[in-house]
């Protein structure tokens, strides 16, 4: 059934909230990744994938690697809101004894993979994508990445891989914020015609809106029609999106916001809420 989009709309602010607190509670963590994809997994985990928290081994149930495990926060938020896991966890990350991380762990309901050291999510979806084939299985992998990662040359071996292996079931998605951890990505390697790339290693190419929640929906459903050629969706989105003072800013790459920091954000979120 489509999803109000409105709705979409709304808990993805909730889930941007939610996001702030775990941070500012741990007192450490990646704000800006964190934010950037937060539509991405809204539309991934409230529209398109089969998935069941009740069931979190299902055989059946597509799969969900984050590659750039340092956005883990926004992951777990969308899990805890799915029922994964009590939303009272949240407030545990990076705690002595919490299974919420730094990076995500396997051994956590809904975490497919222990990620963190970049450039190696597509490699895995690849053996998954293949294992699905073998077995018969309808099962999709979706893979999410950040541009500055695919600065590692793996990224573009697992991408002719998956390429010559005509893996239709993986869809690769980017998060294109255009910044890393030392500024601005076209500085520290510019990756040139970045689209292009993509279709000359053999993928569908779909390029949009990551904050587009409509967009996004779209973009899944459209990567399903393809066959014979794995899809990467290019989702070209704001890091720190939602907070004025965060956005497109590279030192909120790794830190978390302060007591007046994280009210004058949820302010600025309510604001938003308002709006929809």
């Amino acid at each position: 059934m489509q999803p109000d989009i409105s709705e979409l709309k709304k808990k993805a602010v909730g889930i941007r909230k939610d996001i702030l607190k775990m941070l500012h509670l741990a007192g450490s963590g990646h704000t800006g990744g964190s934010l950037s994809i937060v539509e991405i997994l809204v539309a991934l985990y409230f529209y398109k994938m089969k998935n069941d928290p009740k069931k979190p081994n299902w055989p059946g149930r597509d799969i969900f690697l984050l590659s750039k495990g340092h956005a883990c926060p926004a992951l777990y938020a969308v899990l805890a809101e799915k029922g994964y896991f009590p939303k009272e966890d949240l407030w545990g990350l990076r705690k002595l004894g919490s299974k919420l991380q730094g990076h995500p762990q396997m051994g956590l309901a809904g975490v497919e993979i222990s990620s963190g050291s970049l450039g190696q999510g597509l490699s895995i979806a690849n053996g998954m994508a293949l294992a699905a084939r073998l077995d018969g299985l309808g099962t999709r992998i979706y893979c999410l990445m950040g541009d500055g990662e695919t600065n590692e040359g793996q990224v573009w071996e697992a991408a002719m891989t998956a390429s010559h292996y005509k893996l239709d079931n993986i869809c690769a998605m980017i998060d294109f914020n255009k910044l890393q951890i030392d500024g601005f990505c076209c500085d520290i390697k510019d990756m040139g015609p970045y689209i292009h790339k993509w279709k000359d290693f053999g993928w569908n190419t779909i390029e949009i809106n990551g904050h587009d929640v409509g967009a996004v929906m779209k973009a899944l459903d459209d990567s399903e029609k393809v066959k014979g050629k794995p899809t990467v969706i290019i989702a070209h989105t704001v890091k720190g999106k939602g907070v004025s003072f965060v956005e497109n800013k590279a030192e909120w790459h790794g830190i978390a916001p302060k007591k007046d920091e994280y009210e004058r954000a949820i302010k600025e979120l309510d604001e938003e809420l308002k709006k929809i």
